[in-house]
């Protein structure tokens, strides 16, 4: 959301209280230690039985399954697009399971190692340990446990890929979790544990700085082993802004005897990537002048080439396909007074952020009117027992208000794809209704805005003329967040009637539309060097919810309609 975000209501004081924690690196979440490879990926079949295609048991709804005919064998297979190490294989089973079944990878599709395999299969959730390297992973099922066929609501494959770095020129990404050394390190309330580690884990979102104490000063440096002798072609410096006016890049075999291969008196700060040719183990940049009063700060500092003991990364995210299909929705074509599906929706009480002056509710103020719309609900209604910024209206400090917020965090979670919701807003001062996505290891512990946010629809109540949508990051947040304004043709009212707001998401950046117009278009690679670290190649999760005051749109008045409602007639995932 705007200025000051929003964040979610339980967790506002850990977030508060753990933003100088930014340096650490991203938790892990709960459910693998490895990246899901498996999600969206092309699968094969041995049959399908009617609607239950392959391609349902890789979408990550629970609520989709493939399904096959009913005889043995029968088999489902996954191209992961690449040769990947796979550590674990979750299947989720529909009724219809495997007694016996084995887990079998390839390099080519046609020939088969079996890496799991069992006669006494129980059916449910499974989560197998699997060891073993392919660019195919399948599900063969050899004996049925009822008379129907095999059916899965999900096939998910856990791993590392062999060849995650999609770099130019045949080059790899050597400096990957490679040890670094500092001339100094920060490590205190405004960075903490700003150690070199942070500058080489391919996190957007963590970072090494010199020391605040000692390391404001000339030079200063930060250095990497790459394990082995390697030919260096290119660097990539993602700069805080306390950075380098006055740099070089420099090789030593031996860490001692140093050569510059790249110096520069102009450093531009943001994202440099440097072409160079030099040979060495080691590799560092060498602060000469800075260009600030600060010290020196890097979020990424990634050395390219051949050679050297490269650690290969997870894979990038792989873009969804364009066009997509729907992988997750919620249409709300319930009777009236439904609440919602707690399958794919959780309330998240409490007050808000922002000098907010409503206290969410545990859903009382959330349910479907039976017309196919979820209203949530804002209304003038004390909160006994709770704390709120001052009613101007009433002077209390208890909240006067209360309202609705829910998400999909922890039930419904993605990277990438085209995210729409058509939603009736709210006319009226003081109200502020949201349609976001938040980075998902901020339920980890990941404080805002290191975790990344994207606003997709913000209104003001007391400007209904007027959408924003923006991205909040560790660069670029609250009042500074990255977006735009837009207005319907011929400036109409936004809350006369639904409207669609959508944001198309992938690797190069967001494209933001209203009625299929596009309103705001981000660009990844342009925002690297003009703004700030890119944080949004991750698992976000989807919110709801309807503001009452706050620092953006003011408090409400005497004109304010109460109950407000906010109607959202569907909320659509494509990928």
């Amino acid at each position: 959301m705007s200025p000051l975000r929003r964040r979610l209501g339980l967790l506002v004081a850990l977030a508060v209280t753990l933003l100088s924690f930014a340096a650490l690196p991203g938790p892990q979440r709960a459910y693998a230690a490895d990246p899901l490879l498996s999600q969206g990926r092309p699968v094969t079949v041995s049959s399908v039985e009617g609607p239950f295609a392959g391609a349902n048991a890789v979408d990550g709804d629970p609520g989709t399954r493939w399904s096959s005919e009913f005889s043995d064998p029968q088999w489902i297979r996954v191209d992961l697009g690449a040769s990947s190490r796979i550590s674990e294989v979750a299947l989720d089973w529909e009724a219809a399971y495997a007694k016996g079944f084995r887990i079998q990878v390839s390099a080519d599709g046609s020939n088969w190692t079996t890496v799991h395999e069992t006669a006494a299969g129980t059916g449910g959730k499974q989560r197998l340990s699997v060891s073993g390297t392919g660019r195919y992973v399948r599900m063969y099922g050899t004996a049925r446990a009822t008379q129907w066929g095999y059916s899965l609501h999900e096939f998910q494959v856990f791993g590392v890929g062999d060849t995650g770095n999609p770099d130019p020129g045949g080059e790899k990404l050597l400096s990957y979790g490679k040890t670094g050394a500092a001339s100094s390190s920060q490590a205190d309330g405004n960075c903490w544990e700003c150690i070199p580690a942070r500058a080489f884990d391919r996190d957007p979102a963590s970072r090494w700085a010199t020391s605040s104490t000692t390391g404001w000063t000339d030079p200063g440096w930060i250095s990497v082993d790459l394990g082995a002798t390697a030919q260096i072609s290119r660097v990539v410096l993602q700069w805080d802004p306390a950075y380098a006016k006055s740099f070089q890049i420099q090789t030593s075999p031996d860490n001692v005897n140093w050569t510059p291969i790249y110096s520069t008196s102009a450093g531009t700060g943001f994202k440099q990537t440097l072409n160079v040719s030099g040979t060495g183990r080691y590799v560092r940049m060498y602060g000469t002048e800075r260009a600030t009063p600060y010290g020196y700060s890097l979020w990424e500092f990634q050395v390219y080439g051949t050679g050297g003991a490269p650690t290969t990364p997870p894979p990038l995210p792989a873009d969804p396909a364009k066009p997509g299909r729907i992988v997750w929705q919620d249409e709300f074509n319930t009777p009236a007074g439904t609440k919602p599906d707690p399958a794919k929706w959780s309330a998240d009480p409490g007050t808000g952020p922002n000098n907010e002056l409503e206290y969410y509710t545990d859903n009382d103020n959330v349910a479907t009117d039976g017309q196919g719309n979820l209203v949530l609900e804002a209304r003038k209604q004390v909160t006994p027992g709770s704390s709120c910024p001052r009613d101007p209206l009433s002077g209390s400090g208890t909240c006067q208000y209360t309202s609705a917020r829910i998400n999909t965090g922890n039930k419904f979670e993605f990277t990438y794809g085209k995210v729409e919701a058509r939603v009736k807003v709210p006319k009226g001062n003081g109200l502020w209704p949201a349609f976001w996505m938040m980075g998902a290891d901020f339920l980890d512990g990941r404080p805002w805005p290191y975790n990344g946010e994207i606003d997709i629809l913000e209104v003001l109540g007391k400007d209904v003329k007027t959408g924003y949508s923006t991205v909040h990051a560790p660069a670029y947040n609250g009042a500074g967040g990255i977006g735009g304004s837009y207005t319907l043709p011929g400036g109409a009212d936004l809350s006369a009637d639904f409207h669609v707001w959508a944001a198309e998401w992938d690797s190069k950046g967001i494209t933001y539309t209203l009625d299929g117009r596009t309103v705001v278009t981000l660009d990844k690679a342009e925002i690297e060097r003009t703004r700030g670290p890119w944080v949004f190649d991750h698992p976000f999760y989807l919110i709801l919810n309807l503001a009452v005051g706050g620092d953006w749109p003011g408090a409400p008045d005497a004109s304010t309609p109460f109950p407000a409602k906010m109607l959202v007639d569907y909320v659509r995932v494509w990928q």
